[in-house]
């Protein structure tokens, strides 16, 4: 049976916005992370066979395939291609999933699958904002399809965010709980060093920039809701953010020709679907189906990193799963680290790889919610 290695993963520090990567040019960063991979595997860069990089709102430095930029920025072969996706903020897990399939397929041997994203530079949801002046205010108005079956009505995270707390039962306090442990966990995590194997510094940042030493309760409590009388504030959400990330993907044909040692093994891949007006909820029945699959129990997993995308999609998604909580982002989340949405993914599994090797676990599961009411689940083997 054929089976799909994970190598080695490496990401930049992940930058708060207007901070320290605000001003590196997307294919900088992304060329940073892919020399960083090199160096790190020893690869022949041109043994590499694609390149398939997640990255939203492709406009401006991100246009153009980021991911072929990218590797070309880096100084690498000109004969090696690249490909760059988007499953809005699940784009570079999605990476991570089309490179396996094509090393499980046996397409392909080696495969460097990233993400990057400069929300800085790039504002959030640009590449539907710039459209208005040609007649479009977002992508679903004026779709007769569209409209008949999900009406006119906003589409939006937060309006989800909201939708999940209040159908889940889960307080502004219990999500401004949870953000306060988020950033504990961060802070831990980074004093201890958990994080300084998987980090190239770059631009003068060696450590992640979000994380919020001077953050409490109180100080949460004072903030307005993103919604008059609502639960989510800009406390309990992910951090507008820089960053890239990759990691390389082999054949055991190519860990045997290149002297590989494999640090995971890719166990399970799936995507799913939920409602696209409730959009954050698709984690929920994602992990269902990819413990079906695979004949496991929450129980089994020994870590998981479920993107905080909002404090009310990860409550909802331990409401329904029952995971022991201690095991669910033991590093901190998104609200603490930050989200560059395209390279969240693969920052994610960087992670998640070295809590399994710190605390000699088996099994990580990782997954997240995405637009389009869209989840990734991915369950590795740690080696």
């Amino acid at each position: 049976m054929a089976e799909a290695y994970i190598i080695d993963a490496v990401r930049t520090p992940v930058g708060k916005r207007g901070g320290g990567l605000a001003g590196v040019h997307s294919a900088d960063l992304g060329a940073h992370v892919i020399k960083a991979l090199m160096d790190r595997t020893g690869v022949d860069p041109g043994a590499v066979e694609d390149v398939v990089f997640g990255c939203c709102d492709t406009i401006g430095s991100q246009a153009g395939d980021v991911a072929r930029t990218a590797w070309l920025a880096a100084g690498l072969p000109d004969h090696v291609p690249g490909v760059t996706i988007d499953r809005q903020c699940g784009s570079s897990q999605q990476s991570v999933h089309f490179a396996a399939q094509a090393v499980l397929s046996g397409t392909s041997d080696l495969v460097v699958a990233g993400g990057v994203q400069n929300m800085s530079a790039i504002p959030i949801s640009s590449a539907m904002t710039l459209a208005q002046p040609l007649g479009f205010p977002d992508p679903f108005s004026g779709s007769k399809g569209w409209v008949a079956r999900y009406g006119a009505g906003e589409v939006s995270q937060f309006r989800s965010a909201e939708m999940i707390a209040e159908k889940w039962g889960i307080t502004r306090e219990d999500m401004e709980r949870f953000a306060l442990e988020s950033h504990q966990r961060a802070i831990r995590a980074t004093d201890e060093g958990r994080f300084r194997d998987e980090i190239a510094p770059i631009a003068g940042v060696e450590h992640d920039e979000g994380p919020r030493r001077d953050t409490s309760l109180e100080r949460m409590a004072k903030l307005q809701p993103l919604a008059p009388g609502g639960r989510i504030t800009a406390a309990v959400a992910s951090q507008i953010s820089d960053g890239a990330s990759a990691l390389l993907v082999a054949s055991e044909r190519a860990v045997k020709e290149h002297g590989l040692r494999p640090r995971a093994r890719v166990h399970h891949i799936s995507v799913r679907a939920d409602d696209p007006i409730w959009m954050l909820t698709a984690p929920i029945p994602a992990t269902r189906h990819a413990l079906a699959k695979t004949g496991m129990k929450i129980a089994d997993i020994d870590a998981v990193e479920i993107n905080e995308a909002f404090a009310s999609v990860v409550l909802a998604w331990q409401k329904e799963l029952g995971p022991d909580p201690a095991r669910v982002n033991p590093n901190g989340g998104a609200i603490a680290l930050g989200h560059p949405i395209g390279a969240t993914g693969t920052r994610l599994m960087a992670t998640l790889l070295g809590e399994l090797e710190r605390s000699g676990g088996r099994w990580g599961l990782q997954t997240m919610c995405e637009g389009g009411g869209q989840a990734n689940v991915t369950i590795l083997e740690r080696l």
